[in-house]
């Protein structure tokens, strides 16, 4: 709540696992996006193509690394929320689940892209994925459309999942932000 200090309890903190899967999933996505966004006007060249195979790799390993982190939220459940509105509580809980659903559906848009456009994806230059659907141009201009909508969305999301981490921090004085980031004390610590 606004204006309130409150003694911080360490078990409200997300662990140490669960900050390093977080920051890790967001520094891949950071990268995958400006990857993304740089690739697609350069010339066909060996660069074009190595950039492309490295956003396949980014994106396959968000994939699996967010099946990990639904793993660990399900063996450790979050700390308890920090109190706010109810509005705010229920748009967070859409906002994380959107997300979640969004570190799936990308990696698997751009698995489907590939696969119509007849070139198959090869996780890490060593594990060949199955093709999910046969070459078919049409297909292909589609799915593009598909992944773009969602990067955009996903783009979307995550300036606001930002904003309001910020606003939690700057403007509410609350702890949201805090628990999550490593070396940070939240207000209320002692040392």
């Amino acid at each position: 709540m606004r204006g309130q200090s409150t003694a911080w309890d360490v078990s409200e903190s997300y662990s140490g696992a669960a900050m390093a899967l977080h920051w890790l999933t967001a520094a891949l996505i950071v990268a995958n996006l400006l990857l993304g966004l740089s690739m697609v006007p350069l010339p066909i060249s060996p660069r074009k193509l190595q950039w492309y195979m490295w956003h396949k790799w980014i994106g396959i390993s968000v994939f699996l690394l967010t099946w990990v982190r639904l793993g660990w939220r399900r063996l450790h459940p979050v700390p308890p929320q920090v109190p706010m509105a109810e509005w705010q509580q229920r748009a967070a809980a859409v906002s994380h689940a959107l997300l979640y659903a969004l570190l799936l559906v990308i990696p698997v848009s751009g698995w489907l892209y590939s696969s119509a456009t007849g070139v198959q994806v090869v996780y890490l230059g060593l594990i060949p994925l199955p093709d999910l659907v046969p070459k078919d141009k049409a297909l292909a201009s589609v799915l593009k459309a598909v992944h773009v909508a969602l990067n955009l969305g996903m783009f979307t999301l995550v300036c606001v999942h930002i904003a309001a981490a910020l606003k939690h921090h700057f403007v509410d004085h609350d702890q949201v932000l805090a628990r999550m980031l490593p070396g940070i004390k939240p207000k209320g610590t002692a040392g």
